[in-house]
């Protein structure tokens, strides 16, 4: 009978350990997932901190060709203005 309660305690502990396995294992690809994760969240800061700087750039550039168009604008009518000056003598 001390056989069969070994057996039976052989057989819990290798089930115990079964599961302790599957619980590891489980926990182990958690953590893979969440270091994925976070790997893919590093990379979506730096774009979008890259992508922020392309803006600016953008934006700034806007702003310049907004003032040379203005600029241009502001030409023309004064050469407009002097060639009606010249055209009205």
């Amino acid at each position: 009978m001390a056989e069969t309660s070994l057996n039976e305690v052989i057989d819990r502990l290798g089930r115990a350990l079964g599961a302790l396995e599957a619980v590891v294992a489980a926990r182990v690809e958690r953590e893979s997932d969440y270091h994925e994760a976070e790997a893919e969240v590093q990379r979506m800061n730096a774009d979008r901190a890259r992508l922020a700087g392309e803006l600016d750039n953008s934006e700034a550039r806007a702003e310049r060709l907004e003032e040379a168009n203005k600029e241009v604008s502001r030409r023309l009518v004064t050469a407009m203005e002097t060639i009606r000056a010249v055209l009205d003598r």
